[in-house]
């Protein structure tokens, strides 16, 4: 006879069917895993037998053959030693064979016998919901595949006796509930900014639309301390972007104590981050840091001491949203769409165009510097401002008196002023005016007779590129947004095209 249980294997955020087939059959004693397992699955037999053995069972002397189908699918991790133990409990009657009918079943055996949290416990209990299974995880995953429906049946038990305790009646396993983890507290606030109200500025419309921001100023100057509150000026997650934020995270096992949060994740590698751990990949094809920054912000600091190979590999997935790791016998997509800001001192040096300094090298210090940013990558970029080292008079005057939260206030007005529109126009899909394409522009962003004539000298002046043209008009549409203008007047053009100027000048140099 030959027990089934149902399980998974991970493909990015998608959660396959697997059938774990057990059979326990005369001959000599063996333990096989069949069904293209890695070193994981197949040291899942030496944890199961530890298992059994702890919770008072043995496995029989016969030949035991555990197939993992379907058989052309490379199967990876841990998660596959319970539903293998459950099956084996099964086909040896120490629990009822029908008892694992209608789930699906995750979690990693310790070789006492008891579960083990695993990563990608949401996934799996939202496929398996789709397929109208229910799920059994580790207990200390439970509320985080609670999230999946409240419908769902879901077992989290501690140990392997405690859920054969539950199928045999003598103990009953009450089910998990969803936890949220606040993310609130503790942000840092904008009222610790002194002076830099441009730079403050420009944050703020970055956060309204969505727009990739760089700051370009000497060291001291507040650029990491002005992006680091970017967060506390930021909405939080709607219901659906926290359900697809979590998956990312819950694959790449980065959830704390099953409790989702629904604050917008912010990431920072340090910039020796190789283009695997960037774009995502390695061995078993993990979400990267652009992945892991979905719907949230991802921030580089001192940007051209990262590899210029990095620095191109975000090109594709900045325009896009989507990052597609190919390897020979398999694909992963993951979603990436990311807001990018970064900071950047002007020269290597970092005094670059300080008043009274000359550097020895001449302009070449700078220009070798910002060269190391390729101008396609640097097109990608909305907002580029130059922020100037704080005076003594700024820090000694007072905090200001606008904190993050009345920025947060603008921030989420805009947001659904542009959530509206769009929904208006059939594109429910889009949220943020730094998302929208060329042609639904030409519908949201028309400018008046006195910004087009503004535009089109602009654009000759500054030789913008197609991608720069629309990327001005998704930032003056912001700042229309932001100030509750229907049309894009001239002072919008304006201040959009100002944010512009730097990167001819960076561009030049690369």
């Amino acid at each position: 006879m030959i027990q089934r249980v149902a399980t998974v294997a991970f493909a990015g955020v998608d959660a396959r069917p697997v059938d774990v087939q057990v059979h326990v059959a005369a001959g000599l004693p063996a333990f096989t895993i069949v069904g293209l397992p890695d070193k994981a699955v197949t040291e899942a037999k030496e944890r199961v037998r530890a298992a059994l053995i702890a919770s008072g069972l043995a496995l029989p002397a016969r030949r035991i053959t555990v197939n993992l189908a379907p058989a052309d699918l490379p199967k990876e991790g841990s998660h596959y030693d319970l539903p293998i133990a459950l099956g084996l409990m099964a086909a040896i009657g120490a629990i009822p064979s029908d008892s694992l009918s209608g789930f699906t079943v995750v979690g990693e055996l310790g070789l006492d016998g008891t579960i083990a949290a695993v990563a990608g416990v949401l996934p799996a209990a939202i496929g398996a919901n789709a397929r109208g299974h229910g799920l059994v995880c580790p207990a200390a995953c439970g509320a985080e595949a609670a999230w999946a429906s409240p419908d769902m049946a879901i077992l989290a038990p501690d140990s392997l006796i405690q859920f054969a305790n539950h199928v045999t009646g003598r103990q009953i396993l009450s089910r998990p509930d969803p936890r949220m983890r606040s993310g609130v507290q503790g942000l840092p606030d904008l009222k610790d900014v002194k002076g830099q109200e441009t730079a403050r500025r420009a944050l703020e419309v970055a956060a309204a639309g969505g727009h990739n921001l760089l700051y370009v100023g000497p060291p001291g100057a507040g650029k990491s301390m002005l992006a680091q509150r970017l967060p506390s000026i930021l909405p939080p997650l709607s219901p659906a972007e926290m359900l697809d934020v979590s998956m990312i995270a819950s694959v790449a096992g980065a959830i704390e104590d099953g409790a989702l949060m629904d604050r917008r994740p912010f990431r920072a590698p340090h910039h020796s981050a190789s283009m695997a751990a960037m774009v995502g990949g390695g061995m078993k094809a993990r979400p990267g840091e652009v992945s892991l920054a979905h719907h949230g912000v991802l921030f580089l600091d001192e940007l051209p001491e990262f590899s210029p190979q990095v620095l191109d590999s975000l090109r594709q997935p900045l325009e896009t949203g989507e990052v597609l790791i190919a390897r020979a016998n398999h694909r992963v997509s993951y979603p990436a769409r990311f807001q990018l800001v970064a900071a950047m001192n002007p020269c290597r040096c970092g005094r670059a165009g300080e008043p009274g300094f000359t550097c020895k090298r001449g302009p070449r210090c700078a220009d070798e510097y910002q060269a190391r940013l390729s101008g396609p990558f640097m097109d990608r970029i909305d907002i580029h401002l130059e922020v100037p080292a704080v005076r003594a008079s700024d820090l000694v005057s007072p905090a200001p008196s606008e904190s993050s939260r009345d920025v947060a206030a603008r921030v989420a007005n805009a947001r659904a002023v542009q959530r509206e529109r769009y929904a208006a126009l059939g594109r429910p899909d889009v949220s943020m005016n730094a998302h929208a394409s060329g042609p639904l522009l030409d519908q949201v962003a028309v400018p008046d007779g006195p910004a087009l004539t503004l535009l089109r000298d602009a654009s000759q002046a500054m030789n913008l590129s197609a991608r720069g043209y629309h990327r001005v008009l998704k930032v003056a549409r912001t700042l229309a947004d932001l100030a509750g203008a229907e049309t894009l007047g001239r002072q919008h053009l304006a201040e959009a095209l100002a944010y512009r100027a730097l990167a001819d000048r960076i561009r030049a140099a690369a």
